[in-house]
């Protein structure tokens, strides 16, 4: 069961990836940690990357398409994986069917998680963090029960510099720029499930399930 989850911040690719997981026993992979994991490592491609982190510079295409490979080839890869972030643009997923191919794998679906942007951004600028125990809150979905602090151990509770509006429609810009494209590209190829990341989390999941058994 090899598969994409593509869709912008908050559209609940995290939340869908772990059930996933969960219910196929295939690794959910997130570009980040994969960077993380080649450059502690010290993998061929991990030590090109470090190079570029350490100035400062973005790791070009074709280092990241190298870390993507090394990680497919890892034996918790054997029956399947989720790829969480990646690829990002259209020349990333060309150069991953490339990949793929050598390494004899194919992507059984490309879930695209559909939300409404102004719901979207109403979901995360309501997001409040307790700055003591991590645990996050909702202002209108999930509410603590004294304002301004955390029920769990009443520390006090803040908003992410990532949860303010005008950041959150910039990464939205961001992405329907770079990332949007890709649905077109894997809508030619027939793998495209697209799914309403606005419903429940049960129900998203179930959605993504129906898709997968009838793909």
């Amino acid at each position: 069961m090899n598969l994409i989850l593509l869709g912008p911040p908050g559209a609940g690719k995290g939340t869908q990836s772990v059930l996933l997981e969960k219910r196929f026993a295939i690794p959910q992979i997130s570009t980040g940690d994969m960077l993380r994991a080649a450059v502690t490592a010290a993998t061929p491609m991990g030590v090109k990357a470090k190079g570029f982190m350490d100035a400062g510079d973005l790791v070009p295409d074709e280092v990241v398409v190298g870390i993507v490979r090394e990680r497919l080839q890892q034996s918790d890869c054997v029956s399947g994986f989720i790829l969480d972030g990646f690829p990002r643009t259209v020349p990333q997923a060309d150069a991953l069917d490339e990949s793929l191919a050598q390494l004899k794998k194919k992507l059984v679906a490309v879930v695209s998680l559909q939300v409404d942007i102004d719901a979207l951004v109403e979901r995360l600028t309501g997001r409040r963090a307790c700055m003591n125990c991590g645990k996050v809150y909702h202002l209108k979905f999930d509410p603590p029960a004294a304002d301004g602090t955390c029920t769990a151990c009443s520390g006090k509770l803040v908003q992410r510099d990532d949860d303010h509006e005008d950041t959150i429609r910039r990464r939205m810009d961001a992405y329907h720029q770079q990332t949007a494209p890709l649905e077109d590209y894997y809508r030619r190829t027939g793998l495209l499930l697209s799914i309403d990341g606005m419903a429940s989390i049960e129900n998203v999941q179930q959605a993504i399930l129906s898709g997968l058994q009838a793909s």
